[in-house]
């Protein structure tokens, strides 16, 4: 420990980590100078971290497990459009507690340009709130509130890039060579067009390539998402130090959940893809270390939006861990591939991949958030089936967008490339559903269907391992908002098709039961108080598939302490019949019927959870 290191439990937590922080330090940058300045800023952010939050610190320290408890359920929103402003979120905490909320995930708040953002994604202060929706302040009051009613805050950190707009971005546009050095510039197109030669596009058909030129530096930028969103080099050690601090600066405000966005692009190397490197793993077991020594409350949840073998990896391992949470994607989106084919192989064979990882990874379950949804599925295993990509890609996109005959799903493409034959997609959970469909075409049985599986959807989500999160709106059916198309900053993005203002008109009928809104805000916050009562839903039971005789029905097994729960989802659009051929009497914790599940009758769109309860010795 060192001499000033005059606080024993910064101390004490700088020590347990500092061989290895240091090694990984050296192995990047070889800087002593610059590794000095590191551990100076990290002990100054201790310093600043508030008595309440450091309190908070050690209670969590105590429970180091506290987020995978079967209690915790996340909202993802935008605070402009679920309340206006920071201060009218405080305002809602109480609906947000009614709904059985308490990881509330706020979408990038932080000052962007307008029209240049993608979404708050382009961060130009990573010191600032957006004006209109706050100030830092703000965000600090409404994350105290949070931790006063026992709920958790994420944020976005945007570590990959900054906006052109950035005091960096200035500089360096103003030809400052030592911010220059901060991104990735360059004389001329030579060395840009090698690293195109390996580097995939993120949106070849709305920004391709991954390099602008820069007129006012007369210089050529990597921009991998869209031009004014400037790569960060993170081979510069300032720049590791710097965003560093900002992230501690968050930290310190109050956030519990740092997202790390795009984080395997963060790390850049002329002849790779530029994804996924093993300098990657460097710099996130880094910040892991980081946190735990500065702020041990806080969690990381990585976004790696890859095939299951990719995505792993970022958890580290038992004895270096990396990310707190990962975001089980490629469940999410075999989830949807199912309702749009009604067979249940593909998720089955995805769901044996994650059911067979270790039991300490938690993954954080969604239905929907604010991006598309990709279709970056396993066309190795469906070729088995008789399924080519291309074609089978757009039968999933005609299927979702309603153009399939008898769909009731209506939702958007978005990047769209015919000449690919490739698309995501976009739109709400209830509209993908058919909710929005039986409004339109005011039929009552389709209507019925619709918020069968919307509900059900959401109890396979809870079904899982991990931490479960709610897209705003989607706890009151909401629907597609077709508006974005009238806004010129908006209408060539067809995600704002789900990103529309919380409705609190249709939110005010949560509590009537002969309204949609009202069954599927019922049927949800069932589904989590029996989650929350039972421990066969968590983190630690062990789960299997369940063999239905049927490849319309999914069934799924977890037992813990005492509980046995057998999970059937039936995704054909007629009734179905699953033989899970067990002769024990489980009880329906929905409607709290017993009868032995041996064969079982499933309506179109329905679930049902089995428990059985062995008896105490």
């Amino acid at each position: 420990m060192r001499d000033n290191d005059r606080d024993p439990v910064f101390g004490t937590r700088l020590a347990r980590h500092e061989t290895e922080l240091r090694q990984l330090y050296d192995k990047l940058y070889h800087d002593e100078k610059a590794y000095a300045r590191f551990i100076d800023m990290l002990r100054r952010m201790w310093e600043e971290r508030s008595g309440a939050l450091k309190a908070l610190d050690a209670a969590r320290e105590r429970e180091p497990d506290w987020y995978r408890g079967r209690d915790l359920l996340g909202m993802l929103m935008y605070v402009g459009a679920f309340a206006g402003t920071l201060a009218g979120v405080r305002e809602k905490l109480d609906y947000l507690q009614e709904a059985g909320v308490n990881y509330l995930h706020l979408m990038p708040l932080l000052e962007s340009p307008e029209g240049r953002s993608d979404g708050g994604y382009a961060v130009a202060d990573f010191r600032k709130v957006q004006a209109e929706l706050g100030t830092m302040e703000d965000l600090a009051a409404l994350a105290g509130d949070c931790h006063a009613r026992g709920m958790a805050v994420c944020l976005d950190f945007v570590m990959n890039h900054t906006s052109e707009d950035h005091e960096w971005a200035r500089r360096a546009r103003a030809g400052e060579r030592e911010y220059q050095q901060r991104y990735f510039f360059f004389d001329d197109w030579r060395v840009p067009k090698e690293y195109e030669a390996t580097v995939p596009q993120v949106f070849p058909t709305t920004a391709p390539g991954n390099f602008t030129w820069c007129e006012e530096a007369k210089k050529v930028v990597m921009t991998t998402f869209y031009p004014y969103q400037w790569d960060l080099n993170y081979a510069n050690p300032v720049v590791f130090n710097d965003m560093t601090e900002n992230m501690l600066h968050l930290c310190n405000r109050g956030v519990d959940v740092i997202r790390l966005d795009a984080v395997p692009y963060i790390w850049k190397a002329l002849g790779t893809s530029c994804r996924n490197l093993k300098q990657v793993h460097t710099l996130v077991r880094m910040m892991r270390m980081v946190c735990e020594i500065v702020c041990p409350g806080t969690l990381l949840l990585g976004e790696v939006v890859m095939e299951p073998s990719k995505v792993a990896p970022y958890f580290g391992t038992v004895e270096k861990p990396e990310c707190h949470l990962l975001y089980n994607v490629t469940t999410m989106a075999s989830l949807w591939h199912t309702v749009a084919t009604k067979d249940v192989r593909l998720l089955c064979h995805q769901l044996s991949q994650v059911f067979a990882l270790p039991g300490e990874y938690t993954f954080l379950n969604y239905l929907r958030c604010h991006d598309d949804i990709g279709w970056g599925l396993d066309y190795g295993f469906l070729s088995q089936l008789g399924q080519t990509e291309v074609p089978h890609k757009k039968y999933l996109n005609d299927y979702f967008t309603g153009k399939w005959p008898g769909s009731p799903s209506r939702g958007e493409l978005y990047n769209d490339d015919p000449r690919l034959g490739d698309a995501r997609l976009c739109g709400t959970t209830a509209s993908l559903c058919g909710v929005e469909a039986a409004r339109e075409a005011k039929d009552k049985a389709a209507m019925e269907k619709a918020v069968r599986l919307d509900i059900a959807l959401h109890a396979f989500m809870f079904t899982l391992s991990g931490v479960p999160v709610l897209y705003s709106g989607d706890e009151i059916a909401q629907e597609n908002d077709n508006s974005y198309r009238l806004d010129p900053l908006k209408a060539a993005d067809s995600r704002y098709l789900h990103r529309g203002n919380l409705d609190w008109k249709r939110a005010a009928q949560r509590k009537r039961p002969d309204t949609v809104p009202g069954k599927v805000f019922a049927g949800i916050r069932q589904l989590e108080k029996l989650r929350a009562e039972h421990p066969v839903f968590g983190d630690g039971a062990d789960a299997w598939l369940i063999e239905t005789g049927n490849t319309h029905v999914l069934g799924i097994g977890r037992y813990a302490r005492g509980e046995k729960l057998l999970a059937l989802f039936n995704f054909a659009a007629e009734e179905q019949t699953a033989w899970p051929n067990d002769p024990t009497d489980y009880t329906n914790l929905v409607t709290g019927e017993t009868a032995a599940a041996q064969q079982v009758t499933l309506p179109a769109g329905g679930f049902q959870w089995l428990l059985y309860a062995f008896p105490k010795k």
